[in-house]
């Protein structure tokens, strides 16, 4: 990770809040073969993130140029102080979990720290533990979260990042331009990419203005922000999910975004939101790295804005109306279109992000209703301190005005979908839950 801060990245710190912490993490289970002991889990944990990089990275902010800022090394860093233990009522179920893990998500990190936490968690029946991460989207995305994660696990050596080695701090110097840096950059300026980058940017605004639109009245996945959150840990059977797509057609992300429609169709159904012939629209994060970049710790995101058609009756239509809309996204690219809204927020100068951040914090309700996100997971056994590794439930973070996120990842035989929620606006999330299986079963009976 270099020293200056992307522009995506820091758009992420500018958009913090209390009542709207930007972090994201994950939930992850595991089932020890025999007891273990939570203090010597925490240890474990803290030992391996004491080597890995990116977690000893803190920002400064520096006043020139002016609002930049840097990553640099926290000169006492210790990772233990980062990685707490919690023990849940035995025998704790997922339900319990997830209402301890709410409550550990209402609390924003400390921007002067390194911008993570690990959560240890006992008590759980059958002698499972779950290990709640929190990582700010500065620091990274979905993508380099996992691989964070991974070396955390048992078996994995950290890599440092392609542009930077493990003890390379990040220090205030390195943000202030020497003769030569700035020579090398003016030279390899390109002036026919600079306008290139223009029009793709002023593109992508054109179509950000003309997809602004009033949210629904009275719709409930849009409400004030409130710092409290409600959780839901929800496994699905892998093997329905693989029926539906060989019944319907499409990739597994397509069946996944019409089991969540067909869910918010009940949902909201039962809400008595009328539905008929509407969509709640969703954003779609999508990473564009390229292969030989794979590697890089800084956020790189574009998006999709997809129209969930909940207004749909029939199951198997509404499969073909979200494949539809994909492929849709898919033929204009990532780096084109509404949903490529975080393209820009990147090419934007960091004073840019400051002032207009009260704003755009305010606005994403305008854009879309709701965020849905799939992480990737390797599809392989991985243990911690021998314990395997059963569930892992990712977390999306919950913009302001926003009622619910919803993130997913597939894990060997289970979709795992994790559900953040504004607590003061969503009072039955345990109806949205009871609603998956619901519509699992919709779409393998159609």
């Amino acid at each position: 990770m270099t020293g200056a801060v992307s522009g995506l990245d820091w758009a992420f710190v500018c958009l913090e809040q209390q009542t709207a912490p930007m972090h994201l993490g994950a939930v992850a289970v595991f089932t020890p073969h025999r007891p273990m002991q939570p203090g010597k889990v925490a240890g474990l944990l803290a030992e391996r993130a004491q080597k890995i990089p990116r977690m000893r990275l803190r920002l400064h902010r520096s006043w020139w140029p002016l609002g930049q800022a840097h990553w640099e090394e926290h000169p006492d860093f210790r990772a233990a102080d980062h990685v707490h233990i919690h023990q849940v009522t035995a025998p704790g179920g997922r339900d319990e979990l997830a209402a301890l893990v709410a409550e550990l998500y209402e609390t924003p990190l400390d921007m002067t720290r390194p911008l993570w936490e690990i959560h240890v968690i006992s008590g759980l029946d059958g002698d499972r533990f779950a290990v709640a991460v929190k990582l700010h989207h500065s620091l990274t995305d979905g993508c380099a979260a996992v691989e964070t994660g991974l070396g955390l696990l048992d078996g994995f050596t950290p890599a440092p990042a392609a542009d930077q080695a493990p003890d390379q701090p990040c220090g205030p110097l390195r943000v202030l331009p020497r003769p030569d840096w700035l020579f090398n950059a003016l030279s390899s300026i390109d002036p026919s990419a600079m306008v290139k980058q223009t029009v793709d940017g002023l593109g992508i605004a054109s179509d950000v203005l003309r997809n602004i639109r009033l949210p629904e009245p009275g719709s409930p996945l849009h409400a004030r922000a409130c710092a409290s959150r409600r959780m839901a840990l929800i496994p699905l059977d892998r093997s329905e999910t693989r029926k539906i797509r060989a019944h319907h057609g499409g990739t597994t992300n397509d069946a996944a975004l019409a089991i969540i429609t067909g869910a918010l169709r009940r949902w909201l159904s039962a809400r008595g939101h009328l539905l008929d012939g509407h969509t709640v629209r969703a954003l779609i994060p999508v990473n564009f790295r390229a292969p030989e970049h794979s590697g890089s710790d800084h956020n790189q995101l574009s998006g999709y804005l997809c129209e969930l058609p909940v207004g749909e009756p029939d199951p198997a239509s509404r499969v073909r109306l979200v494949r539809a809309a994909m492929d849709r996204n898919k033929a204009t690219g990532p780096l084109r279109g509404p949903g490529a809204f975080p393209i820009l927020a990147g090419r934007m100068p960091p004073l840019a992000h400051q002032l207009a951040a009260p704003v755009a914090s305010q606005t994403a309700g305008l854009l879309f209703d709701t965020v849905i996100t799939s992480v990737p997971l390797p599809d392989m056994k991985v243990t911690l301190g021998g314990a395997p590794l059963r569930e892992l439930y990712p977390l999306a973070p919950l913009a302001a005005g926003h009622a619910l996120s919803i993130a997913i990842t597939p894990f060997r035989d289970t979709i795992h979908i994790g559900i953040q929620a504004n607590r003061d606006a969503v009072t039955d999330l345990e109806k949205l839950s009871d609603a998956l299986p619901h519509a699992v079963a919709e779409l393998t009976d159609h």
